[in-house]
């Protein structure tokens, strides 16, 4: 009861900034916050949502098993976030765009821009959901369950919460939201790692000590036949970067929210920088959380270490930090997600900003119904992973990534580095194409590649199929593609 208070403490003063922040908020403010926003504000609250839950939960997890090596892909992220500073920001930017995928539309045509916009929203549902299941279950396990209810009353009030502060304030409220969200979330994170640290008796250097000796602490690896090989690891890491961050209107309408281009661009920097130090901090945590289980004889392990340590070996005051962390990770992916998704259902599927005959009162009524409709989704699809329940939720988004950002990546390739147009109409069997064929090669590795392990590079993969699919379909260069070369 003590935990469930103080969570309901904090979900109040999450609705207090929302009340704040949208008072007179009108579309604008909800799809693009007015493109005011502060560009160190926008750059420490994306820390959380380029994180989430996953990260807080799923990293330590996993380091029983692959040690440091995820880090090898944060280092391929970092030079994925310079391009999309120095390349694709200068882009959106000098077009105004409110969706990025408009830029298709302009350079490509009305299928390929919503065929970019399609696949967003696929994989920004399956990989926000899949995020939330995660952060949903720990907090049944630690609250819900012992008072009695069931797991999709969790899920439902979660969802009911994040609706409440969203709802009218859009990515105008979500700047400030997730700000204090990230803060909240380090905060736990530091406290865990200080805690733990203390309960085993041991000192920085001694913890690197016994991490080593533990055989947890290994960054890079060198067969280059492994899933985690670095080569593959870092590469991948730089195209998700550019895939997930750059060519996702979630992520992306945060950074055009600010004013000034070369603010935007400090902002994506600023957090590349950052998030290499933060994610190291997990995977230290997570060494730390398996040295302690080994210690008090704990057998979780993944997904299920973190929760287990804290919520039965740690005092009170260390869980109710742990609680708030947690709900801290989860929102800013849950309530970035479904804001953005709906707006690139009202301005990319329903070309709200172009339909003249509709009032400001209708479209205000179209972008809320299909808010609602996005958290009735969200709630279907969390009980579909609950039934699914994979062990290592990480891997599962990281696999999922590679399906469904891999056309992204390969239209925006076509688009900034060609010349060539294409007949619209057939794109859409391109981009679905290249999946496909990323899915039965995977099935079939063993038989085709021998010892060759494919693994996050399934999306350069992807990528690359698309990008040959669309020249395939091109028709000669663009005439008016002077201005995307400029």
């Amino acid at each position: 009861m003590l935990l469930l208070g103080f969570v309901l403490a904090y979900f109040a003063l999450l609705l207090g900034v929302a009340w704040w922040t949208s008072r007179r908020a009108d579309n604008n403010s909800f799809f693009i916050g007015d493109r005011n926003s502060h560009w160190l504000l926008v750059a420490f609250g994306m820390i959380g949502t380029s994180l989430s839950g996953v990260t807080f939960i799923s990293v330590p997890g996993a380091v029983g098993t692959t040690a440091f090596s995820y880090f090898q892909i944060v280092l391929g992220q970092f030079i994925g976030y310079a391009v999309i500073a120095y390349v694709l920001l200068p882009l959106y930017y000098r077009l105004q765009l409110t969706s990025i995928y408009d830029y298709l539309g302009q350079r490509l045509g009305p299928r390929a821009y919503r065929s970019g916009a399609g696949f967003f929203i696929l994989s920004r549902t399956l990989g926000a959901t899949a995020r939330l299941y995660l952060v949903v279950k720990v907090l049944q396990d630690a609250i819900l369950a012992q008072m009695g209810q069931p797991f999709w009353f969790t899920a439902l009030a979660i969802l009911l919460m994040i609706l409440l502060y969203t709802f009218k304030g859009g990515v105008k409220t979500i700047v400030w939201t997730d700000t204090l969200q990230t803060a909240a979330m380090l905060t736990g994170l530091l406290v865990c790692v200080a805690f733990l640290l203390h309960s085993l008796g041991l000192t920085l250097g001694q913890s690197l000590t016994a991490l080593d000796a533990a055989g947890l602490s290994q960054v890079f690896v060198d067969d280059p036949f492994s899933r985690s090989f670095w080569g593959k690891q870092v590469l991948a890491g730089m195209f998700i970067a550019i895939a997930m961050t750059g060519m996702d209107q979630e992520m992306m309408q945060k950074n055009i929210s600010v004013k000034r281009l070369a603010d935007s661009q400090k902002n994506v920097m600023l957090l590349a920088t950052i998030m290499l130090g933060v994610v190291a901090l997990f995977l230290f945590l997570g060494g730390l959380l398996h040295l302690f289980a080994a210690q008090a004889g704990i057998t979780a392990r993944g997904d299920a270490l973190f929760g287990a340590v804290v919520l039965q070996h740690l005092p009170a005051w260390v869980q109710l930090v742990f609680v708030i962390a947690l709900i801290s990770a989860l929102f800013p992916s849950a309530d970035g997600a479904i804001t953005a998704l709906t707006s690139s259902t009202c301005i990319d599927l329903l070309g709200m900003q172009r339909r003249s005959d509709w009032s400001e009162a209708r479209k205000q009524q179209v972008r809320k119904s299909v808010h609602l409709g996005f958290a009735a989704l969200f709630m279907l699809l969390v009980m579909g992973f609950k039934w699914l329940d994979d062990p290592s939720m990480v891997g599962l988004i990281l696999k999922i990534a590679g399906y469904t950002y891999g056309p992204l990546l390969g239209l925006f390739a076509f688009g900034i580095l060609t010349r060539q147009a294409v007949h619209d109409r057939w794109v859409p069997l391109a981009v679905l194409a290249a999946p496909m064929l990323c899915w039965w090669l995977d099935s079939q590795q063993i038989r085709l590649l021998g010892g060759y392990q494919i693994g996050l590079e399934l999306l350069l993969l992807n990528g690359a199929l698309t990008f040959a699919g669309l020249w395939l379909l091109s028709k000669g260069k663009h005439s008016s593609r002077q201005e995307f070369v400029r």
